[in-house]
């Protein structure tokens, strides 16, 4: 196996619980080869562990093992079914879930998504584009899927020098499907639609707004409709809006399988939609706040931190007395705490007062790495106006 030396930073970051070493902290490297597993020490020779390595990417290496075990076949058999026993705990009526989630699960740059018998894979580092056809091999033999997809056309390959590419790598692959997710039926694109195929990290934060929610509800940035779905449940009548045509067809088509009345979609751009119904008077008393991550990286904080401001602003002035507000940042760089300062200067500017009820993640099919805060980016606040 080749080796890798690094320096004093890159040891102590993986000894403090990181699984990523930075090509800043690459002493030498001249034997390594791209996407290869490779014996990581410190510049005294000290063993630190096994990982993949990029000659391409700022994240040199990934931290696969801290010990010497053979990197092999079965080791990956066996990191994959250890990270698919997890999930056994999610319910028969939910058949789609994140099986295999990075880092999170130790397995760094690799990504598997379950959509009833079809397994959507994403290989976002050359290490893992490298064992992929193994990775399929392994999927195969032990899930037996209808078809397996893959979704690797992100940007983030890019920065490992890989193309973007996407289609089906093993069976015949749906253009569209059903899923179920807490017993609501939704169609999914694996294909072709936002992530693998859907959202599938707000599906517990779905379960607490239907526990709390009530009255007249408006859903904000509803894509495919789940949050009004399953608010639809529990509320008189629910409005979901998004700029996106497609998305507000495939929303109005899930209210229609699932046999919904007190749904309706709208295309709309919501800053746009919010400020005319603050302008109409119109009252809601329940509002969720679910958009696209503002901010995309650290340089566009502060606009991100204005658009997330204005939105919640403005949804605050429209719910009634004593109305909830589930309000979510996906932007791994927006953090909580930044999240929280900005949801109470719109609450503040708004003249009203919010009591913080919840703050909830990502789902728990999506676990967060102790030592790897980059696991952990979805922020949802759920709370009552009280004044």
């Amino acid at each position: 196996m080749k080796k890798v030396v690094v320096n004093k930073r890159g040891a102590d970051r993986v000894r403090s619980g990181h699984l990523w070493i930075y090509r800043s902290d690459v002493l030498d490297a001249a034997s390594a080869s791209a996407g290869a597993v490779v014996s990581v020490r410190d510049k005294h020779g000290n063993f630190i562990g096994q990982a993949l390595f990029s000659d391409v990417s700022e994240i040199s290496l990934r931290l696969l093992t801290q010990t010497d075990e053979p990197i092999d076949r079965e080791w990956w058999r066996r990191r994959i079914l250890a990270a698919a026993r997890r999930r056994r705990g999610i319910p028969a009526e939910t058949n789609a879930y994140r099986m295999v989630y990075s880092e999170g699960d130790l397995l760094s740059s690799l990504i598997i998504d379950r959509y009833a018998d079809v397994l959507v894979l994403q290989t976002l580092s050359q290490g893992t584009e490298a064992i992929k056809s193994l990775v399929v091999e392994l999927l195969v033999e032990e899930f037996s899927p209808r078809a397996v997809i893959e979704r690797n056309d992100v940007r983030v390959r890019e920065l490992e020098g890989l193309e973007r590419i996407a289609g089906a790598i093993h069976g015949e692959a749906p253009e569209r499907m059903e899923i179920r997710q807490d017993g609501i039926r939704f169609m999914v694109s694996p294909l072709g639609g936002q992530k693998t195929g859907s959202f599938l990290d707000q599906r517990e934060n779905h379960l607490a707004a239907r526990a709390i929610g009530r009255g007249r509800a408006l859903d904000c940035f509803t894509f495919s409709g789940a949050f009004a779905l399953h608010l639809a449940a529990v509320c008189d009548s629910v409005t979901g809006i998004d700029i996106s045509a497609d998305a507000i067809s495939t929303a109005r088509h899930n209210a229609e399988i699932n046999n919904l009345k007190n749904v309706q979609f709208d295309e709309a751009n919501v800053f746009d939609a919010l400020r005319e119904m603050e302008n109409d008077g119109e009252r809601f008393d329940t509002i969720v706040l679910d958009p696209p991550a503002f901010a995309k990286n650290r340089a566009s904080i502060r606009p991100a931190a204005r658009g997330y401001k204005e939105i919640n602003l403005r949804a605050i002035k429209l719910l009634n007395p004593g109305g909830i507000l589930i309000t979510c940042s996906c932007s791994y760089h927006m953090t909580e705490p930044m999240f929280l300062e900005l949801v109470g200067e719109a609450a503040n500017d708004a003249h009203r007062k919010l009591q913080l009820i919840e703050k909830r993640m990502q789902a728990s099919d999506h676990p967060v790495l102790l030592g790897v805060p980059e696991t952990s980016y979805l922020k949802c606040l759920i709370a009552r106006v009280v004044d």
